[in-house]
Protein backbone atom coordinates (compact mmCIF):
# COMPACT_ATOMS: atom_id res chain seq x y z
CA UNK A 1 0.00 0.00 0.00
CA UNK A 2 1.56 3.57 -0.88
CA UNK A 3 2.62 5.91 1.59
CA UNK A 4 0.01 8.62 0.19
CA UNK A 5 -2.90 6.16 1.51
CA UNK A 6 -1.39 5.60 5.25
CA UNK A 7 -3.67 7.43 7.63
CA UNK A 8 -1.91 10.19 9.51
CA UNK A 9 -3.14 10.88 12.91
CA UNK A 10 -5.49 12.77 14.64
CA UNK A 11 -9.28 11.64 13.60
CA UNK A 12 -8.12 8.62 13.08
CA UNK A 13 -11.22 6.79 12.57
CA UNK A 14 -12.61 9.78 9.96
CA UNK A 15 -9.52 9.39 8.13
CA UNK A 16 -9.28 5.54 7.72
CA UNK A 17 -13.13 6.04 6.48
CA UNK A 18 -11.92 8.06 4.06
CA UNK A 19 -8.96 6.01 3.03
CA UNK A 20 -11.10 3.20 2.79
CA UNK A 21 -14.11 5.45 1.10
CA UNK A 22 -11.05 6.25 -1.69
CA UNK A 23 -10.44 2.27 -2.58
CA UNK A 24 -13.77 1.28 -2.48
CA UNK A 25 -14.79 4.43 -5.34
CA UNK A 26 -11.59 3.44 -7.14
CA UNK A 27 -13.60 -0.32 -6.83
CA UNK A 28 -10.72 -2.31 -5.27
CA UNK A 29 -13.20 -4.32 -4.43
CA UNK A 30 -16.61 -4.64 -6.13
CA UNK A 31 -19.94 -4.22 -5.23
CA UNK A 32 -20.88 -7.11 -3.47
CA UNK A 33 -17.54 -8.06 -2.74
CA UNK A 34 -16.16 -8.92 1.39
CA UNK A 35 -13.96 -6.77 2.83
CA UNK A 36 -10.49 -8.40 4.07
CA UNK A 37 -10.92 -8.97 8.10
CA UNK A 38 -10.09 -6.40 10.33
CA UNK A 39 -6.67 -7.34 11.39
CA UNK A 40 -5.49 -7.26 7.60
CA UNK A 41 -7.39 -3.98 6.92
CA UNK A 42 -5.42 -2.36 10.37
CA UNK A 43 -1.71 -3.74 9.09
CA UNK A 44 -2.54 -1.93 5.75
CA UNK A 45 -3.81 1.55 7.51
CA UNK A 46 -1.98 1.51 10.15
CA UNK A 47 -4.47 2.23 13.13
CA UNK A 48 -5.57 -0.53 15.58
CA UNK A 49 -8.69 -2.92 15.25
CA UNK A 50 -11.11 -0.56 17.20
CA UNK A 51 -10.32 2.12 14.79
CA UNK A 52 -11.29 -0.29 11.72
CA UNK A 53 -14.15 -1.20 13.25
CA UNK A 54 -15.56 2.74 13.78
CA UNK A 55 -14.68 3.65 10.18
CA UNK A 56 -16.57 0.51 9.39
CA UNK A 57 -19.83 1.54 11.14
CA UNK A 58 -19.24 4.66 9.68
CA UNK A 59 -19.04 3.67 6.39
CA UNK A 60 -22.16 1.40 7.14
CA UNK A 61 -24.27 4.38 8.58
CA UNK A 62 -23.60 5.91 4.76
CA UNK A 63 -25.15 3.04 3.36
CA UNK A 64 -21.68 2.21 1.63
CA UNK A 65 -20.66 -1.20 3.55
CA UNK A 66 -23.03 -3.89 5.15
CA UNK A 67 -21.78 -5.65 8.10
CA UNK A 68 -23.66 -9.15 8.03
CA UNK A 69 -23.26 -11.03 11.41
CA UNK A 70 -20.89 -14.38 10.98
CA UNK A 71 -20.53 -13.59 7.77
CA UNK A 72 -18.42 -10.74 7.58
CA UNK A 73 -18.39 -6.62 5.74
CA UNK A 74 -19.46 -6.26 2.30
CA UNK A 75 -19.97 -3.64 -0.53
CA UNK A 76 -23.39 -2.10 -0.21
CA UNK A 77 -22.58 0.69 -2.69
CA UNK A 78 -19.46 1.90 -4.52
CA UNK A 79 -20.24 5.67 -3.07
CA UNK A 80 -21.60 7.40 -0.52
CA UNK A 81 -25.11 8.43 -0.35
CA UNK A 82 -26.19 12.32 -0.32
CA UNK A 83 -25.93 13.55 3.27
CA UNK A 84 -27.92 12.26 6.32
CA UNK A 85 -30.23 14.58 6.37
CA UNK A 86 -30.85 14.38 2.33
CA UNK A 87 -31.49 10.56 2.48
CA UNK A 88 -33.80 11.47 5.34
CA UNK A 89 -36.57 13.71 3.85
CA UNK A 90 -36.63 11.23 0.71
CA UNK A 91 -36.74 8.25 2.83
CA UNK A 92 -40.23 6.74 2.45
CA UNK A 93 -40.20 4.94 5.65
CA UNK A 94 -44.10 3.60 4.83
CA UNK A 95 -42.52 2.55 1.82
CA UNK A 96 -39.62 0.60 3.60
CA UNK A 97 -41.99 -1.01 6.45
CA UNK A 98 -44.38 -2.12 3.25
CA UNK A 99 -41.34 -3.78 1.29
CA UNK A 100 -40.31 -5.03 4.46
CA UNK A 101 -43.46 -6.61 4.75
CA UNK A 102 -43.69 -7.90 1.80
CA UNK A 103 -40.50 -10.10 2.18
CA UNK A 104 -40.40 -10.96 5.86
CA UNK A 105 -43.95 -12.17 5.86
CA UNK A 106 -43.56 -14.32 3.23
CA UNK A 107 -40.14 -15.45 4.87
CA UNK A 108 -41.95 -15.84 8.00
CA UNK A 109 -44.48 -18.84 6.57
CA UNK A 110 -41.90 -20.47 4.73
CA UNK A 111 -39.56 -20.53 7.90
CA UNK A 112 -42.38 -22.17 9.92
CA UNK A 113 -42.37 -25.03 6.96
CA UNK A 114 -38.66 -25.44 6.40
CA UNK A 115 -36.90 -23.91 9.79
CA UNK A 116 -34.59 -26.47 10.74
CA UNK A 117 -32.60 -26.96 15.08
CA UNK A 118 -29.95 -24.73 13.71
CA UNK A 119 -32.12 -21.94 12.22
CA UNK A 120 -34.34 -22.46 15.96
CA UNK A 121 -31.05 -21.88 17.66
CA UNK A 122 -30.07 -18.66 15.69
CA UNK A 123 -33.34 -17.53 15.85
CA UNK A 124 -33.37 -17.84 19.88
CA UNK A 125 -29.89 -16.59 19.64
CA UNK A 126 -30.77 -13.49 17.73
CA UNK A 127 -33.69 -12.98 19.82
CA UNK A 128 -31.95 -12.62 23.38
CA UNK A 129 -29.26 -10.24 22.24
CA UNK A 130 -32.46 -8.32 20.90
CA UNK A 131 -33.56 -8.41 24.27
CA UNK A 132 -30.40 -7.34 25.87
CA UNK A 133 -29.63 -4.33 23.39
CA UNK A 134 -32.65 -1.72 24.47
CA UNK A 135 -30.68 1.05 25.38
CA UNK A 136 -28.37 1.98 22.39
CA UNK A 137 -30.57 3.05 19.50
CA UNK A 138 -28.34 1.62 16.79
CA UNK A 139 -27.14 -1.19 18.66
CA UNK A 140 -30.79 -2.23 18.51
CA UNK A 141 -31.57 -1.76 15.14
CA UNK A 142 -28.72 -3.86 14.36
CA UNK A 143 -29.94 -6.63 16.90
CA UNK A 144 -33.39 -6.33 15.49
CA UNK A 145 -32.04 -6.93 11.72
CA UNK A 146 -30.17 -9.83 12.81
CA UNK A 147 -32.87 -11.40 14.27
CA UNK A 148 -35.47 -10.89 11.51
CA UNK A 149 -32.46 -12.14 9.26
CA UNK A 150 -32.63 -15.00 10.92
CA UNK A 151 -35.75 -16.08 9.92
CA UNK A 152 -35.42 -15.18 6.47
CA UNK A 153 -32.50 -17.31 6.56
CA UNK A 154 -34.30 -20.26 7.85
CA UNK A 155 -36.95 -19.62 4.96
CA UNK A 156 -34.07 -21.43 2.99
CA UNK A 157 -35.14 -19.29 0.38
CA UNK A 158 -31.61 -17.66 -1.47
CA UNK A 159 -33.43 -14.84 -3.27
CA UNK A 160 -35.60 -13.64 -0.38
CA UNK A 161 -32.01 -13.51 1.89
CA UNK A 162 -30.22 -11.69 -1.28
CA UNK A 163 -32.86 -9.25 -1.04
CA UNK A 164 -32.80 -8.65 2.43
CA UNK A 165 -29.17 -8.52 2.61
CA UNK A 166 -29.27 -5.96 -0.59
CA UNK A 167 -32.19 -3.85 1.01
CA UNK A 168 -30.38 -3.83 4.94
CA UNK A 169 -27.96 -0.52 4.54
CA UNK A 170 -31.51 1.93 3.35
CA UNK A 171 -33.71 -0.52 6.18
CA UNK A 172 -31.16 0.54 9.13
CA UNK A 173 -31.10 4.02 7.97
CA UNK A 174 -34.57 3.96 7.69
CA UNK A 175 -35.38 2.08 11.04
CA UNK A 176 -33.19 4.40 12.87
CA UNK A 177 -34.74 7.60 11.48
CA UNK A 178 -38.04 6.39 12.18
CA UNK A 179 -37.01 5.44 16.09
CA UNK A 180 -35.89 8.90 16.48
CA UNK A 181 -38.65 10.23 15.14
CA UNK A 182 -40.76 8.19 17.93
CA UNK A 183 -38.12 8.53 20.48
CA UNK A 184 -39.18 5.12 21.84
CA UNK A 185 -37.67 1.26 21.29
CA UNK A 186 -37.19 -1.44 22.93
CA UNK A 187 -40.40 -1.62 25.25
CA UNK A 188 -41.56 -4.54 26.52
CA UNK A 189 -44.71 -5.09 24.20
CA UNK A 190 -42.55 -4.84 21.23
CA UNK A 191 -40.26 -7.70 22.36
CA UNK A 192 -42.95 -10.08 23.17
CA UNK A 193 -44.30 -9.16 19.33
CA UNK A 194 -40.79 -10.68 18.81
CA UNK A 195 -41.07 -13.51 20.73
CA UNK A 196 -44.52 -14.44 19.63
CA UNK A 197 -42.92 -14.53 16.20
CA UNK A 198 -40.20 -16.48 16.94
CA UNK A 199 -42.65 -19.18 19.15
CA UNK A 200 -44.93 -19.47 15.90
CA UNK A 201 -41.88 -20.02 13.64
CA UNK A 202 -41.02 -22.79 16.26
CA UNK A 203 -44.23 -24.64 16.34
CA UNK A 204 -44.19 -24.41 12.00
CA UNK A 205 -47.58 -22.45 12.28
CA UNK A 206 -46.65 -20.69 8.55
CA UNK A 207 -50.33 -18.59 8.10
CA UNK A 208 -49.81 -17.19 11.96
CA UNK A 209 -45.95 -16.49 11.51
CA UNK A 210 -47.20 -14.52 8.54
CA UNK A 211 -49.98 -12.69 10.15
CA UNK A 212 -47.61 -12.05 13.34
CA UNK A 213 -44.94 -10.33 11.11
CA UNK A 214 -47.46 -8.23 8.96
CA UNK A 215 -48.98 -6.96 12.42
CA UNK A 216 -45.43 -5.92 14.30
CA UNK A 217 -44.65 -4.09 10.67
CA UNK A 218 -47.75 -2.84 10.66
CA UNK A 219 -47.42 -1.22 13.97
CA UNK A 220 -44.62 0.43 13.08
CA UNK A 221 -46.57 1.95 10.25
CA UNK A 222 -49.29 3.10 12.00
CA UNK A 223 -47.06 4.70 15.20
CA UNK A 224 -46.04 6.58 11.96
CA UNK A 225 -49.46 8.69 12.08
Amino acid sequence: MSGSSAVQRTSMADQAADVLLGRIRAEEWGLGARLPGETTLAAQLGVGRSTVREAIRQLSGRGVLSARQGAGVFVAALDVRDDWDAVLQRADIVSVIEARTAIESEAAALAAERRTANDLRAIRRALTVREQRRSDLEEHVDADLTFHRAIVVAAANPILTELFDGFTPRLRQTMIAMLRIRSAFGGAEDHAAHERLADAVRAGDAALAAGLSREHLASLKDGLR
